[in-house]
């Protein structure tokens, strides 16, 4: 059963990650607001994806507390994994398997009534407009195709909560246009929050309504993308935001197994 929904989707209090000696998530306070698009952003290595496993459940918090989809983060981790869907960097979608496949195994996963399933399903196909495709085997789709796929995977059980770890890495202009279309239309249609972390500062601007910058496992500045732009210059971009942050840390779609490849590398440097 899915948790009702929550003031703040996500709320964290002094959420800190340390491994040894190192700190990657350093007392993070953050609320996410219902309905809304929250990106998070930062150089490889700020602590993005190590707030996003921890608030997902695959990590501990060392200290702090959360709140993720109204359950504790500590004490309800069971209910929280039920209750969200989870889109991450690495490849999750099978490529032995067919696109229907894949999503007949996630509704098994999700504990979906058999009786609901093939609807679900169906749905899910037309709304990813992957219904041509779903008897095709996922290691024959383009990277855009199995990034559709894996949100639809992830919300079969139409969770009011979607977190996003790089949903758009190594795909190219048009397909991530087509998958910043299709989680405004999650939102739109069911109303779900979605955090989203990503490197591409156009994909902010376009679909974040608020957004949060990590450096060195800190949340520096939350705001929407138009007050942290205001807040350096009136000429400002967001990548002029996130250099006045993070300056001296930046360093400098295929088909499938190109895409498993550079989700890979993308996670090697979270």
């Amino acid at each position: 059963m899915l948790a009702p929904p929550a003031i703040f989707p996500i709320e964290t209090h002094g959420l800190s990650k340390a491994f040894d000696q190192n700190v990657a998530v350093d007392h993070v306070d953050l609320q996410v607001r219902q309905r809304e698009i929250f990106g998070l952003i930062g150089p490889n290595g700020a602590g993005k994806s190590t707030l996003i496993k921890m608030l997902t459940t695959l990590l501990p918090p060392t200290s702090g507390d959360a709140t993720v989809a109204g359950c504790d983060l500590r004490r309800e981790a069971r209910q929280i994994r039920a209750s969200i869907g989870y889109v991450p960097q690495l490849l999750s979608a099978d490529g032995a398997l067919t696109g229907y496949e894949n999503l007949l195994l996630s509704a098994r996963l999700y504990l979906i009534p058999r009786a609901e399933r093939a609807q679900r399903i169906r749905e899910a196909l037309e709304m990813t407009e992957l219904t041509g495709a779903a008897d095709r085997l996922a290691q024959h789709y383009s990277g855009g195709m199995l990034r559709r796929l894996e949100i639809a995977q992830s919300t079969l059980h139409r969770p009011a909560l979607l977190i996003m770890d790089e949903p758009t890495v190594g795909l190219d202009p048009v397909a991530r246009t087509a998958i910043w279309n299709h989680v405004r239309g999650l939102r739109d249609r069911f109303g779900t929050t979605i955090l989203v972390t990503t490197h591409v500062m156009e994909e902010v601007d376009a679909l974040c309504d608020r957004v949060g910058i990590m450096h060195r496992g800190r949340l520096e500045k939350v705001g929407t993308p138009a007050e942290l732009k205001a807040g350096v210059g009136p000429s400002a971009t967001l990548d002029d935001v996130f250099m006045a942050i993070a300056g001296g840390d930046v360093e400098s779609g295929g088909d499938y197994r190109d895409v498993r490849q550079t989700r890979r590398s993308a996670s090697d440097h979270g």
